[in-house]
């Protein structure tokens, strides 16, 4: 189980990304899914600070996320919860403000624990393969793993 974010064409319109944390899934889904928890590390890419966090964790709620950067600059993404499964699988909607791609992306993310590690398997699926194209030639993964490396930080002193 890779410690660093890879990121992979999956079929026609989707990415697959895995990373793999030294937590208890508990707390890995815990984490990604609470507003207090995710104002600690959820600060995107570098420069980004997340300002807004607003979820309501429901089939059929809404989260809300809202990231600055150091210019006084704005991002926001929203979305809807699909399903939940507490501690194992999250089906959520993506579209951001200023959107760099077409349409809205469904994101899977499932989570498998094994000897006290969880793997994260996210697939994001988007409305073309032109959109998910897109995606890929953003190069997201240094900055993903970034983040990732924050929850790493966050994961161990909740320990």
């Amino acid at each position: 189980m890779s410690t660093e974010v890879e990121i992979v064409p999956h079929g026609d319109r989707a990415i697959r990304i895995t990373r793999t944390f030294k937590a208890p899934r508990a707390l890995v889904f815990d984490a990604m899914t609470s507003s207090e928890m995710m104002l600690n590390w959820f600060h995107g890419a570098t420069g980004w600070t997340l300002v807004v966090c607003e979820i309501d964790l429901r089939v059929g709620g809404a989260y809300r996320w809202v990231w600055r950067n150091t210019d006084g600059i704005e991002m926001g993404m929203s979305g809807f919860y699909k399903e939940i499964v507490r501690p194992e699988r999250l089906v959520t909607t993506e579209k951001f403000d200023q959107s760099w791609y077409p349409g809205e992306a469904v994101g899977k993310m499932v989570l498998t624990e094994d000897g006290g590690r969880t793997l994260m398997t996210l697939t994001v699926e988007y409305e073309s393969t032109a959109a998910r194209e897109g995606v890929i030639a953003v190069q997201m993964g240094n900055e993903m793993e970034v983040g990732y490396a924050r929850l790493d930080q966050y994961l161990a002193s909740r320990s």
